[in-house]
Parts: structure tokens; sequence; C-alpha cells
């Protein structure tokens, strides 16, 4: 009996005994635990492992199936293996792109095909299919990292082979998938025969991997319609194309060499060329539609109150008047706040803004009165008296902004007329490899995580725990409404999360492994272990990022 151990599932609140070196795989089929979506891999001792995982020792193990957010990573993880594996063998040696996250699926290109027909998707959706059908194995193996370098180099993928080159460790993970290689960066499924649903579809240059959404896995999305952010997608992949850095990989290869200045300038200027054609499109509505408020929405840590100050700068540069307000400032007092369906306070609810009192201001403003706008104390939970009174003139113009910017039940009284709408987020636009891009989450999560450390009082288990509300918020509150906008910006930045590396690691560090949110610090640690750090030393006082690291020139 000594090679027996024990094991807890927390799905079934129950301890399960097992032989030494059993996977998680054998448990899970062991338990026969009824669930409606197939288990793609499962906590162990709060850490995401794969379901061949081999168990040693007694743990604590809760299997997540696509509806966990961790879980749908991994589903998004295998289909891409499977897709890129059924690229290679319809296009040899043609380099598969992932480009960005559009809706619950991807958009993506084959290099060298412009664009892709009906017929042509189909044939690559059959010979993913017929992957699936054949339930390979998806295997991983830690190998040198010459000799993982020497397998890519057979496949010509030079985007992994840059990053490889620039992590500097002896040895790294490889997976396989039949006679296909890949470098990922985060547990997988253990088979092709896990993933059933998706599909390709035609979609502008190339084609769109429409997947199902994290709420139902069996059922795949509708193409969106999302012009607008498709379009800021592609003005900046041709920025980072002009920079050469399309990946990490190649953004560490400028750090190595001494070339983060110019990183930091270029990218710094792209925002403020943006900047200021926004200001113009502004200029030329409160001339022809009589604009009088300016909406700037868009999720958490997008960069919005920064947006708005800057933006306020190009404004003047046009002879307008810009007043900034934030719709945090009118939250209502903590005691107030709604609650999300797990009992945390819902800062994402439309509910926990002051509807009365906001529209009673921006009347009283519109026509023409003294208003004493309030200013919210995140450490106190309530609003303050700010005894500065605000009063609008015949050049002013407000600028106000905050998540629910585009919603049109926050101000139903003002016309859509005077209104100039902008979505603001961080759309990553550096990827991992061509076949990973970095989630726009993980990079607001990052920010978040920094700043509100450094303003708020809150450490990474407070910032972590209530992120998952966050994003159900996100997607019920803002993402909705955000082909709304007059005008999307895209407020990343090429360099940003070298930056913010040294920043988050010793926040993410104090969390124990006795907590749910450990697996969530740990991934993001290992996530950020594959970018070279960049010091903050050359960032402008005036940059976004400023907003998060601290050492703006701006008041907030």
């Amino acid at each position: 009996m000594e090679n027996i151990i024990e094991v807890f599932c927390e799905n079934t609140s129950s301890p399960i005994e097992v032989e030494m070196g059993t996977t998680l795989g054998e448990i899970c089929a062991q338990l026969a635990i009824p669930n409606e979506y197939p288990f793609l891999a499962a906590y162990v001792n709060n850490r995401i492992k794969e379901l061949n995982y081999k168990v040693y020792t007694p743990i604590s193990i809760r299997f997540v199936d696509a509806t966990d957010f961790e879980g749908y990573r991994v589903y998004q993880r295998s289909v891409s293996f499977i897709l890129q594996t059924a690229i290679w063998a319809l296009y040899p040696h043609k380099a598969f792109h992932i480009r960005q996250s559009i809706g619950d699926g991807f958009y993506c290109e084959i290099e060298g095909l412009e664009t892709l027909t009906e017929a042509d998707c189909a044939r690559i959706e059959e010979k993913a299919r017929e992957i699936v059908a054949a339930d390979l194995r998806i295997e991983r193996a830690k190998l040198p990292t010459d000799e993982v370098v020497a397998c890519f180099e057979h496949f010509g993928f030079d985007d992994k082979i840059a990053l490889l080159r620039t992590r500097q460790r002896l040895y790294s993970n490889i997976y396989r998938l039949g006679d296909m290689v890949g470098y990922f960066f985060g547990a997988l499924a253990p088979s092709t025969g896990y993933i059933d649903a998706f599909e390709v579809r035609p979609y502008y240059n190339g084609f769109y991997l429409a997947l199902p959404a994290r709420k139902t896995p069996g059922k795949v999305a509708a193409t969106p319609q999302s012009d607008k952010m498709f379009t800021i997608f592609q003005q900046y992949h041709f920025w980072v194309e002009l920079m050469g850095v399309p990946t990490i990989g190649h953004v560490n290869q400028k750090v190595l060499q001494g070339e983060t200045g110019e990183l930091i300038k270029v990218a710094e200027a792209v925002h403020e060329r943006h900047l200021s054609q926004i200001a113009d499109k502004i200029y030329a509505a409160n001339a022809e539609r009589g604009v009088k408020l300016v909406l700037i929405s868009g999720p958490s840590s997008s960069g919005k109150t920064t947006t708005a100050k800057r933006l306020g700068i190009q404004l003047r540069l046009l002879g307008l008047q810009p007043a900034l307000i934030s719709l945090d400032d009118y939250f209502v007092n903590r005691d107030q706040t709604p609650r999300d369906k797990d009992g945390k306070l819902d800062y994402e609810a439309l509910e926990a803004i002051d509807l009365a009192r906001l529209n009673d201001d921006l009347h009283r403003l519109a026509a023409g009165e003294s208003v004493d706008i309030p200013r919210y104390d995140f450490i106190t939970g309530t609003r303050q008296v700010r005894n500065e009174p605000l009063k609008l003139g015949e050049r002013s113009i407000l600028v106000m902004e905050g998540i629910h910017g585009l919603n049109p039940s926050l101000t139903p009284g003002i016309p859509d007329s005077i209104k100039f709408k902008i979505y603001v987020s961080c759309f990553t636009s550096v990827a991992m490899d061509n076949v990973t891009r970095i989630a726009t989450t993980d990079n607001r999560l990052l920010r978040r995580l920094v700043r509100d450390y450094r303003t708020r009082g809150n450490g990474a288990i407070d910032t972590l725990s209530r992120w998952a509300s966050v994003r159900r918020g996100e997607e019920q509150h803002i993402f909705p409404y955000q082909e709304n906008a007059d005008v999307m910006f895209n407020s990343s930045l090429f360099y940003e999360i070298s930056v913010l590396r040294a920043l988050a690691e010793p926040i993410l560090r104090e969390i124990p492994d006795t907590v749910p949110e450990y697996g969530e610090a740990s991934r993001l640690l290992k996530f950020l272990n594959n970018f070279s750090p960049i010091a903050p030393d050359e960032i402008p006082p005036t940059s976004i990022l400023r907003e998060f690291i601290g050492g703006s020139s701006f008041r907030y």
C-alpha cells in the first residue's frame, strides 16, 4: 500500500485513493464526474495542469471545462495547434498568423495569400476536422533549448526561435501533434478529440476562426461585425511591422541591443499622432453638428483617464476649451454599490453610477449653471465634495470618461447629435509568436495590478479575485456597445509589458499557494518571464503607462 496516495477532488468534495504515477486524466475517468462538457485540464494545488500530469504526492484537484476562464484558454490553445497543423498540411512552408481576437474567435492570415475563398476555408476546416476525428495525442516534452530550436528551424518557425534565443533558458518545452511541433504558453488538451466546436469562415484578407463563447462551449458563435476594431488592429499591425517588433522575441532583441529608447519614442509618437487625428474629428463635428459632449468608454485599465487628458491638450490646440469629468466620481457610496452573483461589489454595473445626479449635473451645465462635480475616494469608498465649481463657456466641450460612456442608458436625455463617442482599449499589438497572441485582458490586468497596488491599497489577491467579475461586467456592459463609437483608440504600447514586469512580479509573488488566486498569479509570472525587462526612465510623464506605474505629470 506504500504506492497508494490520497487525492482530494474539489469537484466531488471527497477524497480518492490512487496509485503513484496515475495521471489526472485517469483520475477523472475513475471518478466519472457528471458534467455537461468534457474536462480539459485541472488545478492541482491551485496551479493549472494538463490531464496527462502524473500524481506522486497527496494533492487537491479541481477539474475544469471550457466554461472556466483557464479551461477556455486550454480550448483556444488546442484549436490553434490543430489549425496550425492543418494549414501546414495544405500550405507547407507558408507562415500561419493568428492576428487578433475579435468577438469569440480569431482573425487569421496565411502569409502569401491575399484572400481566401469559401472553398479555401472549407478545405482548411475539413483538414482540421480530420485531425480532430483521428483523436491524435498532444504531447509535451522538455528538451534542451538548442534541440527545440533545431526542431523549429526545420519548419522555419523564426518567430519562436527569436523568443527562445532571448529567454536564455537551458531547457524549453515543445509540443508535438503528429509530425507538427509547437510552443505554447499554457496547458493544452490531451488529444485533438476534445476539440469539436469551431468553424473557418472567410474574413477580410484571411479567415475567421469562429469558436464558442465561454458560457456556451457547444455552440459556435456568429461572425462579429467589427469593422472599426479591425481597422484599429490593422493600423497597429502596420506599426509593429514597420518597427520590426511583431513578436516578443523581436522586442527582446531590440532591448538587448540597447534600442529601448527608440521603441519608447516611436510608440509614444504613434499615440500622439492618433490623438491629434481624433481631436481634428471632434473639432469638425463641433463645427458641423454642434458636438458638446465627448464620451470616452472602454474596459478596465484601458487608459481612459490619460486618454481624456491628452485629448484635452489636443483640443486646446484647436481653440476649444475641454472640461474633463470621470464617471468614477459618480459612483454611489460603497455601502450602496450593487453586488454580482458571487456577492462581490460590482463596480461594472450601470447601477453603480448615480445616474440621477450625473444627468442633473449635465443638464445644469448645459444650461450655463455652475456645478460642483463630486470626487470619489477609492480608499474610503465615498463621494467627496471637490469644491471646484465647473461652468461651461461658449467654446467649452465636456469630455467625460468611464466604462459606460457608450451605453445609451447613461445619458438618455441628451441628443446623440451633440455627442462624440470614443472607444479606448488596450488592443495588444505585439504577439508572443505567430500563433499565440497576447490577450488584451492580460495586458489590462497587469496594468490594474500595478496601479491598484500603488494607488488604491489593493493587494494582488484583491485584484485577481475581482477580475472574473470585472470581465463579466465588461462582457455585459461595455463590449456590446463598442461599435457605437465614432472612433476607436488603441492605448497599448509596444514596450509596456517589458516595463510592467519588474513592477508586477513582486506583487504577484506575495500570493501564497493556499488561495485560489495562486494559479492565476503563477500563470502571469510564467508569462512575464518571457519579457526582457525595460526600465521606465525614458517613458515621458504624459505617457498612458504613467497612469499605472506612477510618475505622471497629470493629476488624477
